[in-house]
């Protein structure tokens, strides 16, 4: 059985403006050990109170786990009021008859505002049968402490015992990572050695680092804003996708210019072909009538001098001549650039698809029933931010959390809240009444914003 990764929660602490908080994935907060059902959780709550955080969270984590340089970016992120910020990610991997439960946390600081890793700990408890091992640390990097590898001694006895020239290997991806900025545990120097063919003990922890690092680079999307706004300036349409040819995965973003016709090469044609073709399975039911195609004026020469092919997405509807997509509604576009990813979700139980701000642009009937489909038929895993408050009659309240007014517990599901409560009433009322374990929604006044309006308003004209 090919190993199934699942996220089960994220804690986020001194990020943007949440000092704490954590996000618990349904089968986790339901103590549900399994991976053979759809796992939805939408985010909900005012602007300001949190939401972007979790998906930027889940980016740059990601990010830290495929073995990339740390964006520089990140310095922004960290609390500047804190000397750490704290990303923890818990994971089950199923493998056979075992459970891993893996939990990685990582320790950052804002350096001359250059971010960096500080510390990383992996720990793992394994469930087999009906017995459960004690979570442990396997294995431990402190930035501060130079004078080891990594702890605990043990871990790293059986690495050098396997190979004794593995260990001036690890002092040397040490350095490289240290330099690199990126992860010590995946940066690919030392992943490579970890990720080896293990004997002794160390086989099990092995596994679970290749486990993690191929879940990261293969199965998990995370969608954030800045993919919207290229769409809502009318410049690029980011496709999320992954395909498997030829037993190769291609997972990532292919970008199509709006604005022009764009020319490619043979192999990304045939790429953007498979990913339309994909698409367009599920595109006219959800957009009735409607599916997309590639228009090709042709080869051109490419500026490596290689022959390419001119193409441009086009809008094919029955009865009408082609349109370029651009000419279609935001929603629309929008639609298209999740759909490969939503695809990938629904038909892949270690698929994790975070997105932020689902419902821009999107019919919210549209938003509810795509919603409703996923969590009765899917396999994967949905992460997602709305405002749109159409989710919370679609889905069980187990799958939906609120931000709160709390920048020290962020996020909060509600409590005494029965079968058959409409979720959508019971939010409305909490934000108005109360009756949560925290404020869910810092009240406004309506009169001070409309003095402020004509305040405004007054020293404008008066100019």
């Amino acid at each position: 059985m090919e190993k199934i990764v699942r996220l089960s929660s994220l804690k986020i602490s001194n990020i943007k403006n949440v000092r704490n908080g954590q996000i618990v994935m349904p089968n986790t907060f339901r103590k549900l050990l399994s991976y053979k059902n759809p796992e939805v959780l939408g985010i909900y709550g005012q602007n300001g109170s949190g939401k972007t955080a979790v998906i930027d969270s889940l980016y740059y984590l990601q990010k830290i786990m495929i073995g990339t340089a740390l964006e520089e970016e990140l310095a922004d992120y960290i609390d500047k009021n804190s000397e750490q910020a704290k990303l923890e990610a818990d994971f089950h991997i199923y493998s056979e008859e075992i459970v891993y439960e893996v939990s990685y946390k990582i320790l950052l600081r804002s350096e001359e505002t250059r971010p960096q890793i500080i510390r990383e700990t992996l720990s793992c408890a394994v469930n087999q049968g009906n017995s459960r091992s004690n979570k442990t640390v396997f294995m431990d990097y402190c930035r501060s402490e130079q004078g080891l590898i990594f702890a605990p001694k043990k871990r790293l006895e059986e690495v050098i015992e396997a190979n004794a020239e593995n260990k001036t290997d690890l002092i040397v991806a040490r350095k490289i990572a240290e330099k690199s900025n990126c992860s010590y545990i995946f940066g690919e120097n030392s992943r490579e050695i970890f990720c080896r063919d293990y004997e002794n003990n160390f086989k099990t922890y092995s596994e679970v680092i290749g486990a993690l690092f191929k879940f990261a680079l293969q199965d998990l999307f995370v969608i954030r804003n800045t993919h919207s706004g290229v769409i809502s300036a009318n410049f690029l349409l980011p496709m999320a996708f992954k395909v498997e040819q030829k037993d190769i995965g291609m997972k990532g973003d292919f970008a199509v210019p709006l604005t022009e016709p764009v020319i490619l090469n043979k192999e990304r044609k045939n790429l953007l072909d498979t990913i339309v073709e994909q698409i367009n399975m599920v595109l006219f039911t959800i957009i009735p009538g409607m599916k997309i195609g590639v228009y090709n004026y042709g080869k051109r020469l490419m500026d490596d001098g290689e022959s390419g092919y001119q193409i441009e997405l086009v809008s094919m509807r029955e009865g009408m001549p082609p349109i370029p997509i651009r000419m279609e509604s935001e929603g629309i576009i929008k639609i298209i650039s999740i759909l490969n990813a939503l695809i990938q979700a629904f038909g892949n139980p270690s698929i994790c698809l975070a997105i932020d701000e689902l419902d821009a642009g999107i019919f919210e009937y549209m938003l509810g029933e795509l919603l409703d489909i996923f969590s009765r038929s899917a396999k994967g895993q949905l992460i997602f931010t709305s405002h749109n408050l159409r989710a919370l009659e679609m889905l069980d309240k187990d799958s939906i959390m609120f931000s709160t007014a709390n920048p020290d517990r962020r996020f909060i599901r509600m409590k005494h809240i029965k079968t058959t409560n409409n979720l959508r009433d019971t939010y409305l009322r909490g934000i108005t009444l109360g009756g949560q374990d925290e404020v869910i929604y810092e009240e406004t006044d309506s009169l001070r914003i409309a003095r402020a309006f004509r305040k405004a308003g007054r020293e404008i004209r008066n100019e």
